[in-house]
């Protein structure tokens, strides 16, 4: 059990949890999913992102082993060993293709692009600054999947929601790449805020939450959404404002992005609450 612990641990089982709502905003947004596709899209997202951490544990160990912040991780440390990571992403992917091939076949068309966005993105920090946006489509193929998994097709309102998470979520990783600064530069990580300076990191995320505001917006029009939608995209403003707040009055980074992931899960929660009730009275 305690190594189960330390498993879960290392690869943030809480960011699985972070990412189904906007999966199941997805489906909703494709039509009316069954109990069986929404449980297929439940484990598609469960071993996407179990591959995805395990495999960024794996590729980053010996950056993290140098890095005063991460140094303690279970992998880093040698708490654990290399070859559990490998397991886990190869049991990720086999759950991953198992849920594809029971939703569609267009699913399982897609499911090569979709693997190695997952198990590659880690690589990036080492060439692009743009590394914060591939984690974003990454993490973006869980509404633009769901979608597919249910309509089996892609339509502008399931673009708008991947273009809507993968800014969303880049904007987050940017305040949070914002902790492992002097690190990264002294690394040669390539980040946004290793390239760029502080200052962007502070204002770049603002902005691409505002296109988040702006495309959650237009895809609920474009599908025609009751006005419980609204309150999503409420919420998404009330988000921004909050944040904007955030780095008027916190000085410390580590607080800084705790709160922000706790105000971003909470966002996810409600803004699915809303997609429900705003789609079942359309």
């Amino acid at each position: 059990m305690a190594a189960a612990r330390v498993f879960l641990k290392e690869i943030r089982i809480e960011h699985t949890l972070f990412a189904l709502p906007f999966a199941y905003v997805g489906a909703i947004f494709a039509g009316s999913p069954t109990v069986s596709q929404l449980i297929w899209i439940t484990l598609a997202v469960f071993g996407a992102r179990t591959a995805a951490m395990a495999a960024n544990r794996y590729l980053d160990r010996e950056i993290d082993s140098r890095n005063p912040r991460t140094a303690r991780r279970a992998l880093a440390s040698g708490t654990i060993a290399p070859e559990i990571m490998l397991w886990a992403c190869a049991l990720g992917i086999a759950l991953l293709v198992a849920a594809a091939w029971q939703l569609n076949p267009l699913c399982v068309k897609l499911l090569p692009v979709a693997a190695l966005g997952v198990l590659l993105y880690p690589l990036c920090k080492r060439f692009t600054w743009l590394t914060h946006f591939v984690l974003g489509a990454v993490d973006a193929l869980a509404p633009l999947g769901a979608f597919i998994g249910v309509a089996g097709t892609i339509t502008p309102p399931a673009l708008l929601l991947f273009g809507s998470v993968t800014v969303w979520v880049a904007g987050f990783d940017i305040i949070y790449a914002l902790m492992d600064l002097p690190v990264d530069r002294q690394q040669g990580i390539r980040s946004l805020p290793a390239r760029f300076g502080e200052r962007s990191a502070r204002v770049l995320p603002i902005a691409l939450h505002v296109g988040m505001v702006v495309m959650l917006a237009v895809a609920g029009i474009l599908a025609k959404a009751a006005w419980p939608y609204g309150l999503g995209v409420a919420a998404a403003v009330a988000l921004l404002l909050y944040e904007d707040r955030l780095f008027e009055h916190s000085e410390n980074l580590y607080v800084l992005n705790e709160r922000i992931f706790t105000a971003n899960m909470t966002f996810s929660v409600i803004f699915l609450l809303t997609t429900v009730a705003g789609f079942a009275l359309k």
